[in-house]
């Protein structure tokens, strides 16, 4: 963004006394390279501003009647502003020029805004594919090799990322974009509590797990958080010992940011083997005694499955309910990212186990020795 400002103010200094059309000094491709820059650099920097506040709970996902026709109205405004500036006259190209600078960064506000829940993901990672672009008209506008093969990379490694996302959230992009996850989270998280439910002690959770033969983990962002990765690994170590065989449960969208516990449990040294992506540990859930969720919510909600008008629905998500006994942590009963109330928690195989994720291993960990 701040390249192509200073490129156009460089050109409009140069042929500002001079009559006609900017379209009559400046080549159509260099000035698509200026505007590309411009347009995709505003609605990332200004859309990753906004997921920035999502993603530290300062910012509540907002949507409104006929949001979606605003935004394509917005984004028809600033392509209209950019080819005027092309054809207005060199001293007034600048005024069209601003214009779509300050409309870019409002629809990057507003493609952002509404969009909430397991979307997020997603949504960042599409955002990190336009800062490779707009890198690339960065390279394209000073002929900087190393500018637009960094760019390319990075806005096609972004773009990749984002479609492999969707697939494995059996959802298109444009169904994420125009969907927007969350927008009616707050509907949905309206309907309270769904029944009663029963909580397990920490020496109660130590021996279940303690006499399972298989334990399946389950990360998510509570997880993240707490900077728990590495005490769930001694946790994983101790249980091993004991003979329980002990697994990793990843969701392609779990935590915040794409491939977030990979990188986590990664930084922990759990070995690779260990984590099991969803479609293997759906199969392997119904063999499995005992699941541990640590912070993740929207993620293992049966809603994605049972509810069609939940927020979520359609979301692939992990079948923990198959297995013989789940217990969950969480700090509170309070509702996902997604804004939404979990069955799960309700059910009767399931327990709660509440506390801060890093101090809960802890105990456990404390417990499963002295068992």
């Amino acid at each position: 963004m701040l390249i192509s400002l200073i490129e156009f103010n460089h050109i409009h200094h140069q042929y500002n006394e001079q009559p006609g059309l900017l379209s009559d000094v400046v080549p159509a491709g260099h000035f698509i390279a200026i505007v590309a820059g411009l347009i995709i650099g505003s609605v990332s920097f200004a859309g990753s501003m906004i997921a920035y506040l999502k993603l530290s709970g300062k910012q509540k996902d907002i949507s409104f009647k006929g949001q979606h026709i605003f935004n394509m109205v917005l984004l028809l405004l600033v392509i209209a502003s950019a080819v005027f500036t092309y054809n207005a006259d060199v001293a007034n190209a600048q005024y069209y020029f601003y214009a779509t600078l300050v409309l870019s960064l409002v629809y990057g506000v507003f493609f952002v805004l509404p969009i909430g829940g397991a979307d997020m993901p997603v949504v960042i990672s599409l955002l990190n594919s336009f800062t490779g672009v707009a890198a690339a008209s960065g390279g394209f506008l000073y002929d900087n090799k190393v500018m637009l093969t960094g760019g390319i990379l990075v806005g096609a490694a972004g773009t990749l990322l984002t479609i492999l996302m969707c697939k494995a959230m059996n959802r298109s992009l444009l169904n994420v974009v125009i969907g927007s996850f969350g927008g009616n989270a707050a509907a949905a998280g309206a309907a309270g509590e769904q029944g009663h439910y029963k909580e397990i002690t920490l020496n109660d959770a130590a021996m279940v797990m303690s006499y399972a033969n298989k334990v399946m983990i389950v990360p998510g962002y509570g997880l993240a958080v707490a900077q728990a990765q590495h005490i769930c690994h001694e946790l994983e170590k101790i249980l091993m010992e004991k003979g329980v065989e002990v697994k990793y449960a990843i969701h392609p969208v779990a935590g915040r940011m794409p491939g977030h516990m990979n990188v986590l449990l990664a930084e922990a040294d759990v070995p690779y083997e260990k984590l099991v992506e969803m479609e293997q540990a759906n199969d392997e859930f119904k063999n499995c005694d005992v699941v541990l969720i640590l912070g993740a919510n929207d993620v293992v909600n049966p809603a994605a499955k049972n509810d069609p008008a939940s927020p979520i629905y359609g979301m692939p998500i992990l079948e923990v309910e198959q297995a013989k006994t789940v217990i969950v942590n969480k700090r509170s009963m309070k509702p996902g990212y997604a804004g939404i109330e979990n069955d799960l928690f309700f059910q009767p195989k399931t327990s709660m186990l509440f506390g801060d994720a890093k101090k809960v291993l802890q105990d456990v960990c404390a417990e499963i020795k002295n068992v």
